[in-house]
């Protein structure tokens, strides 16, 4: 591959066709058009004289040949965006885009007051909040700062605990507590199985092994909506519970086993001033 002329931005338009698997995911997340990385991805194969995918009716599959550029492509993005991540981060002004990660509900409930406030102070930065469950790659720039309920275990990576989320058991409005160690006659609302193992969902199981689950998901949000709608007691974080109209907290007698929440952000970043002033903010505005 050496003594091939190559655009970084072929690659890039290789590297998300191979993540996506479609031409039309890989248009959106790199911000093409559908036609133009088709017609990108031809000119790549032709240069290279390589068929790098085999088109079927489910997307697109790397052939081997695929899969042997694959890792040359992704040491080249690797080194493309620690490039860019080093000259970033010695950026002084506090004007750019930042793009934060979390999951659903802290970033509707936690982080955006925090950030309206952080906007109003710096105009010149424009945040980006993607909801999200995936863990994002931070190496490969998915995300500039992440706030997460586990620590980060990537050697690249500068995190701190940011906060203690205290949990607590809700119902709907004028619901009565059922009895602690019994729960028979009462519904629960809790996560689905993939989650089971969490400590606040194993903790309801065991406050109330006779009540039955009415209803699961992922999504803690949608958890509290079904609370406020009589469908079940559900173990939430206080954060949101209390902001969810239709709720009211029960008391069970022990409270329910609390999270703490980390940010995390790639090491090439940390003298970056527009992220500095962000996690400066998040620590004023959350840390009690």
């Amino acid at each position: 591959m050496n003594d091939i002329p190559l655009e970084w931005s072929d690659i890039k338009v290789f590297l998300a066709i191979a993540r996506t698997g479609t031409l039309m995911a890989a248009a959106r997340q790199i911000g093409l058009s559908q036609p133009t990385m088709g017609r990108r991805l031809k000119a790549l194969e032709a240069s290279l004289s390589l068929t790098l995918f085999q088109r079927t009716s489910d997307g697109f599959v790397l052939t081997a040949e695929g899969e042997s550029v694959l890792g040359h492509a992704e040491r080249m993005e690797e080194q493309a965006l620690a490039f860019q991540r080093e000259l970033e981060g010695r950026e002084q002004r506090l004007e750019g885009a930042l793009r934060v990660s979390s999951s659903d509900w802290f970033g509707v409930y936690v982080l955006s007051p925090m950030l309206a406030g952080f906007i109003r102070q710096h105009p010149g930065v424009s945040v980006e909040l993607l909801t999200d469950a995936r863990l994002l790659n931070l190496a490969r720039r998915e995300a500039d700062l992440v706030f997460r309920i586990q620590p980060f275990d990537e050697p690249y990576i500068l995190q701190r605990k940011l906060m203690h989320m205290d949990y607590a058991v809700f119902g709907a409005t004028g619901q009565e507590a059922p009895k602690p160690g019994d729960g028979t006659g009462s519904a629960l609302v809790t996560l689905d199985t993939a989650y089971s193992d969490f400590p606040d969902a194993v903790w309801l199981r065991r406050m109330l092994p006779n009540a039955r689950v009415a209803f699961a998901s992922n999504n803690r949000e949608v958890q509290a909506r079904l609370c406020a709608a009589g469908t079940g007691l559900a173990v939430l974080p206080a954060a949101l519970g209390d902001q969810t109209p239709g709720l009211q907290r029960i008391d069970l007698g022990e409270a329910p086993p609390g999270r703490d929440v980390w940010l995390g952000y790639h090491r090439d970043l940390r003298r970056l001033a527009r992220l500095r002033a962000l996690i400066d903010c998040a620590i004023e505005a959350l840390v009690s």
